[in-house]
C-alpha cells in the first residue's frame, strides 16, 4: 500500500513550501488523496532531491527565521524523556505491525496445507485446479520473499521526523505545526503563525487550555492552574505547559478577526534601535516573558513614552510575540518621534496598548497574494508577509514596493533573502518621482493579467492607498479581496 502523507510533511521532507504542492496538485501534477498525498508520487515530481542529506528545508528555515526577526535560540532535540516516548511509540507500532504480519504468515500456511490435501484427496478436476493455485501461491511467496528491494528513503526520513517533532493538527480550523525541539504546544503554535487563544503563556490563567481529541502529551513546564476533573476526563491540557508526545490532533480556540483579540497594555523595553536612513528608524521592543502581546499581523499599536504617544503599525510577525519592530520617520512637530531620535535608549520603558485596526490577513483564502507597499507602508505589509510565509498557506506570494527616493527601498536585502529563499516569493522594487498610484498599477497589469485570482493587500499614504484602491476596484476587484491601510 502507497504510503501517503500530510501536506505539511511531505513539504518538509522535500525542503519545499506547503503552497508549492498545493500548486502542483491544483495544476495536476501531484495526486492527492483527501488531502494527502502518496510518497510515491513525491518522490517522481522531486527526484533530485536527496532525503537523507537535504538541507534545503533547513536553509529556507534559517532565513525564515533570521527574516522574521525572531529571537535567536539554539535548536534543542527533545528531552530524553520525550524522545524515549516517541521511540517507544514506533517500536509498539512495529511491533503491531509484525504482529499483523504473523497472523498473515499463517493464514497463507494453512492456505498452501489445505491445496495440498485437495491435490491428494480430491477428484482429477479438482487436484488439478489445486495444484494451479498452489503453484501460483509458491511462485508469489518465493517473489516477495526473495526481494531485496532498497529501503524507501521517504519513509525513512519521515520515520527520523516523528522522532525529532510532531505534527499537530487543530480542529475545527484543520490548521497543521510542527513541535520541534523542547518547544511547547503554545509555543510551536505561535512560531508557525496561528493566533490560538492564550493569556499569561506561564502556566497561570488556564487560557490556552485545549482537548487532546487523539495522541499524547507530556507536561515540560510547571502549571499553577488547576483543571477541573471534568476537564481532565475529557482530555484537557495547557498548550504552555506540554509538548506532544507524538502526532496530535486537538480543539482549540484561534483568533481569526481582529475583534477577537481584546485591547492589552504591557510596560515592554527597548531591545535596539537602529538607523535605517537619516529620517528613519528601527525600533526593537520586547515584552517581558509573562505578558506577551497577542495580535494579528498588519494590527497597529499606541506606543507611549510619558506624555508622548503614537500609534505605530507593528513591523513584525505574530509568531514572535515579545519582539516587536516598528519603523519610526522622524517629525519635527511630533513628540513622540522626537524621543525615539533623542533621548530614547535601549533598556527604556516603553508602554504599549493595543492592538488595533482590520488589516489582517485571510489565511483561509485559497487565493495567491499581491501586496503593494509605498515608502513605509512597508512596515504593516512586512508583518502580513511575515505571516503569509509561516502559515504557508499561499501558493505565490509578490510585493511590489514603490519608494519616492532612490534609497527608500530601506530593507531591500530582507526583501531579497525571501525572494532567494523561497520559491513562492517575488519582489520588485519600483520608483516613482512623486510616489503616485500610476507606476504599481503599470508593474502589476503587465506582470499579472487577471488580477482576480489574488487577494490584495495595500499600504502606504493616504493618497497613493486612494488612487490605487480606486483604480483595482474600477478594474472589478472585489471589496472582499482588497484590503488597504494608511501608514
Amino acid at each position: 500500500m502507497a504510503q501517503l502523507l500530510s501536506l505539511s510533511r511531505a513539504a518538509r521532507l522535500v525542503g519545499v513550501a506547503r503552497g508549492a504542492l498545493q500548486q502542483r496538485i491544483r495544476s495536476g501534477e501531484l495526486p492527492s488523496f483527501d488531502g494527502m498525498v502518496s510518497g510515491g508520487d513525491l518522490l517522481r515530481l522531486y527526484p533530485e532531491v536527496e532525503l537523507e542529506s537535504d538541507i534545503g528545508f533547513e536553509r529556507v528555515a534559517k532565513i525564515k527565521e533570521e527574516a522574521y526577526g525572531m529571537r535567536v535560540r539554539e535548536h534543542l532535540l527533545p528531552g530524553k524523556e520525550i524522545l524515549a516516548q516517541r521511540l517507544f511509540e514506533q517500536s509498539r507500532e512495529l511491533a503491531d505491525l509484525r504482529a499483523h504480519l504473523q497472523r498473515y504468515h499463517a493464514m497463507v500456511v494453512q492456505l498452501r496445507e489445505r491445496l495440498h490435501d485437495e491435490e491428494l484427496n480430491a477428484a482429477d478436476a479438482a487436484r488439478t485446479s489445486a495444484a494451479r493455485l498452489g503453484e501460483l501461491l509458491d511462485r508469489a511467496l518465493e517473489s516477495v520473499l526473495g526481494e531485496t528491494e532498497a529501503p524507501n528513503a521517504l519513509a525513512v526520513m519521515d520515520d527520523m521526523l516523528r522522532v525529532m517533532s510532531a505534527h499537530v493538527v487543530v480542529h475545527p480550523s484543520r490548521h497543521e505545526f510542527f513541535v520541534d525541539g523542547a518547544d511547547t504546544l503554545l509555543d510551536a503554535a505561535l512560531r508557525s503563525g496561528l493566533a490560538l487563544n492564550y493569556g499569561c503563556s506561564n502556566g497561570n490563567c488556564g487560557l490556552c487550555k485545549a482537548r487532546i481529541v487523539s495522541g499524547q502529551v507530556h507536561k515540560v513546564r510547571h502549571q499553577d492552574y488547576v483543571l477541573s476533573e471534568a476537564e481532565k476526563q475529557q482530555g484537557y491540557a495547557l498548550l504552555c505547559s506540554h509538548t506532544a508526545v507524538g502526532d496530535l490532533v486537538i480543539e482549540a480556540l484561534e483568533s481569526v478577526e481582529a475583534g477577537d483579540i481584546p485591547p492589552q497594555q504591557i510596560v515592554a523595553q527597548v531591545k535596539s534601535l537602529q538607523a535605517l536612513g537619516d529620517d528613519l528608524m528601527l525600533l526593537r521592543l520586547q515584552t517581558p516573558r509573562t505578558n506577551r502581546l497577542r495580535f494579528l499581523a498588519g494590527q497597529n499599536l499606541t506606543l507611549s513614552l510619558g506624555e508622548a504617544s503614537a500609534q505605530l503599525p507593528i513591523a513584525s510577525c505574530p509568531c514572535d510575540e515579545r519582539n516587536l519592530e516598528f519603523h519610526v520617520v522622524r517629525n519635527a512637530g511630533d513628540a513622540f518621534t522626537q524621543r525615539v531620535f533623542g533621548s530614547l535608549k535601549a533598556g527604556h520603558a516603553v508602554t504599549l496598548f493595543g492592538p488595533w485596526g482590520d488589516f489582517v490577513l485571510r489565511a483561509d483564502s485559497p487565493r495567491s497574494i499581491l501586496f503593494l507597499a509605498c515608502d513605509t507602508g512597508f512596515a504593516p505589509i512586512k508583518s502580513l508577509i511575515e505571516h503569509a510565509m509561516a502559515l504557508e498557506v499561499a501558493e505565490r506570494l509578490h510585493l511590489y514596493w514603490l519608494t519616492t527616493r532612490p534609497a527608500g527601498h530601506y530593507l531591500a536585502n530582507l526583501c531579497r533573502s525571501w525572494a532567494d529563499a523561497l520559491d513562492n516569493f517575488t519582489y520588485a522594487p519600483l520608483i516613482a518621482e512623486h510616489g503616485d498610484a500610476a507606476e504599481v498599477l503599470r508593474r502589476i497589469g503587465a506582470d499579472h493579467v487577471d488580477l482576480n485570482a489574488f487577494d490584495i493587500y495595500l499600504a502606504g499614504p493616504e493618497a497613493f492607498v486612494r488612487d490605487v484602491a480606486k483604480s483595482l476596484r474600477e478594474q472589478g476587484i472585489p471589496e472582499a479581496q482588497l484590503a488597504a491601510a494608511i501608514a
